[in-house]
């Protein structure tokens, strides 16, 4: 075991209901359903007696039967984090809206608003859809190119950001003694008009005394690293548990970050890893291979397919992975990380639906809660992460002895939190003080 670190570890928890692995569901005693609300407000309640700084809830616009289960049927998030910050007090609550089919001014006003509900605990995960399938739900036939979405994206974000502090500290007065609802000084319009988006303003609801919602992104291509690099405060990132090629992501965006004026500890990395934990390292190997028999080839390569952005439907599944080119127009990120390491590694095609079914490219290990400290401890000390987004296979069991036996063990080690800083997401990550009315 490394020496304890003086800096702390963030944790976060990827949210579906019914499990980050595609047969998760079918476990003993699993939840099955992602838009039932009692599984919701239960799995927040878990992620809080854990300490965790972030909730996160991902999102598509489209649905596919063949997609991961939890995929199929889910919550729309701004309005799932609403109702959770109703039954939570201080565990961060991040809600997914994709730039490609929003608008920037409602998706300013609802994070406002929810800033405002949750008491300072909110988060927009920023997004450009890349499946094509949700164009058709807007009444287009394809998505922009992948780099144009990303141009559009870093306008829509500057736009909302822009938006906020349309209202600046002190505007709002409300002295009835003198009969001043707002300082009209400090409430002034936007005025932008850039490429893409007009937006007059201000924004019709007053700043937060929590300071503005926190900004997460995900994007591994480059121009989602610059976007990462320029306005997130918190990367959610791909890792395929190679520790040179995390070491140098992880480097290779905190340099970005500084490039762009900013400190590097401004911006928190967390990749994203699902634990597979027994009492014993071969209950857990028990429990991951159980997991794993229940996959078939038809909805494995459903999600292969969908990852690396190439139909591998006919391909001969104990082969080696074809000498396919990366998909530029999807998900990149994906792409280019389960390629490499596909190639790295020697893998067949069923090797890699096996790894893509399980978690969906992310990083899967097995072991005892001990082990599993070890071995997050030793990405935290070494350089390569910031602390992790814990993907859960199923749901409240996996969750459970994540939170019942990994994280005291972390604590143990001075890695992790007793008990939360303060009430807000800022106080979890450590980030500047909010700013004041």
């Amino acid at each position: 075991m490394l020496a304890p670190s003086k800096r702390q570890m963030h944790l976060g928890v990827f949210w579906i209901g019914a499990g980050n692995h595609s047969a998760g569901w079918r476990y003993d005693g699993a939840w099955v359903s992602n838009s039932s609300w009692p599984v919701a407000a239960a799995g927040a309640q878990i992620a809080e007696r854990g300490k965790f700084d972030l909730f996160f809830i991902a999102d598509s616009l489209a649905m596919d039967p063949g997609d991961l289960p939890s995929f199929i049927t889910r919550f729309e998030p701004t309005t799932l984090i609403a109702a959770l910050s109703i039954v939570t007090k201080h565990v961060g609550l991040g809600a997914t809206v994709s730039t490609s089919f929003s608008e920037p001014y409602n998706v300013a006003r609802s994070f406002a608003t929810l800033q405002h509900i949750s008491g300072g605990r909110v988060a927009w995960n920023v997004v450009t859809t890349s499946r094509d399938k949700a164009a058709l739900n807007f009444g287009q036939q394809h998505l922009n190119a992948h780099d144009l979405r990303y141009e559009i994206a870093n306008e829509f974000v500057d736009v909302v950001k822009g938006l906020w502090n349309t209202w600046q500290p002190g505007a709002f007065v409300a002295d009835k003694a003198s009969g001043v609802f707002i300082d009209k000084e400090k409430v002034r319009p936007l005025d932008h008009k850039g490429r893409f988006f007009s937006v007059k303003g201000p924004l019709n609801i007053e700043r937060c005394p929590h300071g503005d919602p926190l900004i997460i992104q995900a994007g591994g291509s480059v121009p989602g690293q610059e976007l990462s690099a320029r306005t997130a405060d918190v990367v959610f990132s791909l890792v395929s548990g190679d520790q040179a090629d995390a070491k140098a992501a992880y480097d290779g965006l905190k340099a970005r970050v500084a490039k762009h004026g900013r400190a590097p500890e401004a911006v928190t990395i967390l990749p994203g890893v699902m634990p597979i934990i027994g009492e014993t390292d071969a209950q857990a190997k028990e429990q991951l291979d159980r997991l794993q028999s229940w996959l078939t080839p038809t909805n494995a390569l459903t999600l292969v397919s969908g990852r690396i952005g190439h139909d591998i439907s006919g391909y001969e599944l104990d082969a080696p992975v074809p000498d396919l080119p990366v998909n530029t127009e999807g998900g990149s990120s994906f792409s280019s990380t389960l390629l490499a390491m596909a190639r790295r590694e020697k893998m067949t095609l069923r090797d890699l639906y096996n790894l893509t079914a399980a978690a969906r490219g992310h990083w899967v290990i097995s072991g005892t809660p001990a082990r599993i400290a070890d071995i997050l401890e030793e990405w935290f000390t070494g350089g390569r992460a910031d602390g992790f987004i814990i993907m859960p296979a199923y749901f409240p069991g996996a969750f459970d002895d994540f939170v019942d036996k990994v994280v005291p063990e972390l604590q143990r080690r001075g890695l992790y939190r007793t008990d939360y800083a303060g009430p807000t997401l800022r106080d979890h990550l450590g980030i500047e003080p909010a700013q004041t009315r």
